[in-house]
């Protein structure tokens, strides 16, 4: 499985590619911005989209998906309880001093249990609200991966004082959806470096005692 990585827009959110080396197919979850360096990447691997994840409604994490979708045709997965921060895209647009982008619609509102195949592997959405009403992961079990939005980071946790967010929910959702997979799932970030589910029982300060 081809998985690339790129820290794209001003906030360097990172953007993952995933592709399956036998159909060429792509997921591309989080296209943040800066679409000429996600193309380029699905161009250099030979990959066509045929589904684009969007963990949360936040600008940095949202901005290129109507781009992506207008010019790959895949659909967008997102959980509708972001709507409100994407009717909203022009005020964050504004705290960021950034154009406001082109609004993606939802084609499939990604509920928890909803899986999509690349390949031998399956993308699960496990919804884990708490940065926003919406946010989402995408656990991957046959790679061992957890792509984690902006709820669970290196040594601590997405932040809970934006619109949407709610300390006690994001607490609750690292607990009960994301701890209970396998130590050794290797978890990557909506920003910043990848950990592991063992390394953040063990370090995290948030979660020592739940």
């Amino acid at each position: 499985m081809i998985h690339v990585i790129l820290p794209v827009g001003q906030l360097r959110c990172n953007c993952s590619i995933f592709g399956d080396e036998q159909s060429h197919e792509a997921i591309v979850i989080d296209p943040g911005d800066e679409l000429s360096k996600i193309t380029d990447a699905l161009d250099k691997h030979q990959l066509k989209v045929k589904a684009i994840i969007v963990t949360h409604g936040h600008i940095d994490h949202v901005a290129g998906a109507a781009k992506l979708r207008a010019l790959t045709g895949a659909p967008v997965y997102m959980n509708e309880k972001d709507d409100a921060l994407l009717a909203a895209l022009d005020v964050q647009a504004g705290w960021l001093g950034m154009e406001t982008p082109a609004r993606p619609e939802i084609d499939t509102p990604a509920t928890d249990g909803v899986s999509l195949k690349l390949g031998n592997a399956d993308f699960n959405v496990i919804l884990t609200p708490g940065h926003t009403q919406g946010s989402l992961s995408i656990w991957i079990p046959q790679e061992q991966k957890l792509v984690a939005g902006d709820t669970l980071f290196r040594e601590t946790i997405g932040r809970t004082d934006l619109p949407g967010g709610d300390s006690r929910k994001i607490l609750s959702s690292i607990k009960t959806r994301l701890l209970p997979l396998p130590d050794d799932t290797v978890v990557f970030p909506g920003h910043g470096a990848p950990t592991t589910i063992g390394h953040e029982k063990q370090f995290n300060p948030f979660l020592q005692g739940l």
